[in-house]
């Protein structure tokens, strides 16, 4: 059934793999040789590579989270969970996915406080509990960035070949390969610029579908027409435990339990994924929250508008000959590969819909895959090579390091990936269950910094007796429910929610209990506090360490509850913190970052979660025409919302240092010609 997508050649595939990932990986060279040679910024030192020195402002921030958060998954699996569910997908897909950004804002407040020269989140574990508990969350992390990883380059390549006939395994070993050059090259600063390069190109195809399917497309051409489809399409596929069967009707009880295993898998995938610690790392504290703020509204509207799009417009589009399938609907295993999005676009515009929809999801892949590779880079160099292997290192010893583990990962995750595909996994059933693996860790790395008591016990032992709950709740609800343990019956949604929700309750509960059962924290010497510091890219000036030696002393005296978290600084990291200009996030301004950080997370949970999706479930109203054409020009709203939020703010930030390289280049233009002036009228002048 995948040969009625394969509307392009083979060579298709390749060239918009290779090709269009080589131009790009060109181009983000040469933004890191612009900014290596017109900036202060250096990428051969590994607070640059790693941390973007800590200077990135929050537009940038924000395009990153949304591009990082943006995955295959977001626009395949969002459009087929609107595909199999209905008005009720897009919505759930958003809203159980931007409240884990909006909450991490909270963490990065605590990192940006508490351990302002963090390079990981392991790192902070290890100078909070010891070693144990880094290994156990070293592990973790590691393994959420190869589930993630597979999420993303696994899907794409999927995806890749059903439309092009491209051999799926080169597609696996191509997409990671192409990503690791420039990451290479330009470290985490590179990811960034890589990020807004992406968005820029995923908006305008977004757009593009979305003005094809609601007023240009004579298939569809508006919400009214939409809604029409809808109606026939609920006639003949009728949903199972949807009201009336209806695609127009929010009530689904099938769509409410994957919104409960994609609520799991986005705790997991955003408060164990090392990116995400990464960026907060990146900001500037006094502009973290509102980072992260902005990033969670923007991406909100990415599934919310294209899955509207793209998923119902599946539906809609079924009965017409256009459809890839037609006369039939898709096949479950179709489904399951996340083909409703691209059979919409080869509906609408054929072989070009393909081809943008193929652009579309290699820039989302490829984005979100640069900022796995970076994420992991710097675990396997601070976490492995620096805490285990070589304590004391240079700077320029790091960056090589970070550069072997960048290679070395995207092999590991091709060669991952290939094996799953080789089983029969596909993306969907990743998503699914992922939150069963490592779920059970998610809540407690929170908690280790936003709840000051949890106790070394509970931080090492809860995820886990949490993750053996979820397995044997996963495994015994489906030989229950299904009679049988394979990957298809572990794969349902509803078999995967018990073992969902039994390992991220039980990391959240088993936390709690072990704190109170053994209370004592690990205590770890001064000299492991420092591990939170980093490694000196250049000395400080001695006022420079003097002043800030004494602006730590008053932060200490002034706020008791700090010294809980961090060990009294050492002359070394006091050194190293002023002569990187990185201090603690200001405490005034901390409070006012937590104050407006509930806030924003109250006013989504009540409204975006709980207020507008529950009246919507609970009334089992179906949309009415006007009701559904409103929602429609919502999406689209929310979409240039998110426009502006990712495309033109990054830019009018960042207006000043655009002006500085623009201005150097110029200033070497006019050497460089005058030079050769010089040279030709010299001997005529003689």
């Amino acid at each position: 059934m995948a040969k009625d997508f394969q509307v392009l050649p083979p060579s298709a595939g390749y060239g918009i793999v290779i090709g269009i990932g080589g131009i790009f990986a060109l181009f983000m060279l040469s933004l890191t040789w612009l900014q290596n040679r017109y900036t202060r910024f250096s990428t051969h030192q590994a607070e640059e590579f790693n941390t973007a020195s800590r200077s990135v402002k929050p537009g940038l921030i924000s395009a990153g989270i949304v591009s990082s958060w943006t995955w295959s998954a977001t626009l395949l699996t969002s459009s087929t969970f609107a595909y199999e569910y209905g008005v009720c997908g897009p919505m759930w897909y958003a809203a159980t996915g931007t409240l884990q950004i909006l909450l991490f804002g909270l963490i990065a407040i605590k990192i940006k406080l508490n351990a302002p020269g963090a390079h990981t989140m392991p790192e902070i574990v290890l100078s909070r509990h010891g070693t144990i508990a880094h290994l156990t969350y070293l592990y973790y992390g590691l393994a959420t960035n190869m589930l993630v990883g597979a999420c993303l380059v696994l899907g794409g390549s999927q995806v890749v070949s059903a439309l092009t006939g491209m051999n799926v395994y080169a597609a696996i070993f191509l997409i990671p390969a192409v990503v690791a050059v420039y990451v290479i090259a330009g470290g985490l600063r590179s990811t960034f610029i890589a990020d807004y390069t992406h968005t820029v190109i995923l908006f305008v195809a977004i757009l593009v579908f979305g003005f094809l399917l609601n007023a240009t497309s004579d298939l569809v051409g508006s919400p009214g027409k939409l809604y029409d489809l809808l109606l026939e399409a609920s006639e003949k596929m009728p949903i199972a435990r949807n009201t009336g069967g209806s695609y127009l009707a929010f009530r689904s009880v099938g769509g409410l339990i994957f919104a409960c295993d994609l609520f799991v898998a986005g705790f997991t995938t955003v408060w164990l994924d090392q990116a995400y610690w990464q960026r907060a790392i990146a900001s500037k504290p006094e502009t973290s929250v509102k980072a992260y703020i902005l990033g969670g509204i923007a991406w909100y509207g990415i599934p919310f508008g294209f899955a509207t799009v793209m998923g119902l417009g599946c539906a809609a589009l079924t009965s017409d000959p256009r459809f890839p399938t037609y006369p039939n609907p898709l096949s479950s295993a179709q489904v399951e590969a996340g083909l409703s999005a691209p059979a919409t676009a080869i509906a609408l515009l054929g072989k070009g819909g393909a081809v943008l929809l193929l652009i579309l999801l290699f820039m989302a892949v490829t984005s979100s895959t640069s900022a796995e590779l970076i994420a992991v880079s710097s675990l396997l160099t601070f976490d492995v090579y620096k805490t285990y292997y070589r304590p004391n290192t240079s700077s320029e010893a790091l960056v090589k390091v970070s550069h072997w583990a960048i290679a070395l990962y995207a092999i590991i995750l091709a060669a991952f990936c290939c094996i799953l595909n080789a089983v029969g996994i596909s993306l969907t059933w990743v998503l699914t269950v992922l939150g069963v693996i490592v779920g059970g860790a998610a809540l407690p790395v929170g908690m280790i910094l936003l709840w000051e008591p949890m106790s070394t016990v509970a931080a090492i032992a809860a995820p886990w007796i949490a993750f053996i709950c979820g397995l044997i709740c996963w495994f015994v609800t489906a030989w229950k429910r299904s009679g049988a343990i394979n990957v298809a019956t572990t794969g349902d949604t509803t078999n995967a929610v018990a073992g969902n929700l039994a390992s991220f309750g039980m990391g959240f509960v088993m936390a709690f209990v072990l704190t109170f059962l053994f209370p004592k924290k690990h205590s770890p010497p001064v000299a492991i506090a420092a591990a939170v510091s980093g490694v000196p890219d250049s000395a400080g000036s001695e006022q420079e360490s003097t002043a800030r030696q004494e602006n730590e002393k008053d932060k200490r005296d002034v706020s008791p509850n700090t010294r809980e978290v961090v060990q009294p600084p050492s002359n070394e990291l006091v050194d190293y913190l002023s002569s990187n200009n990185i201090e603690p996030m200001d405490p005034i301004l901390a409070r006012k970052g937590e104050r407006i950080a509930w806030v924003a997370n109250a006013i989504f949970f009540f409204g975006a979660v709980v207020l507008v999706p529950f009246t919507l479930f609970g009334t089992s109203y179906i949309y009415s025409k006007p009701f559904f054409t409103g929602w429609v020009v919502v999406s689209f709203i929310w979409i240039w919302i998110s426009v502006v939020i990712c495309v033109i703010f990054p830019v009018v930030e960042s207006a000043e240092a655009l002006g500085n390289i623009l201005g150097g280049v110029w200033m070497d233009v006019k050497a460089l010609f005058g030079h050769r002036k010089e040279r030709v009228v010299s001997p005529v002048a003689a």
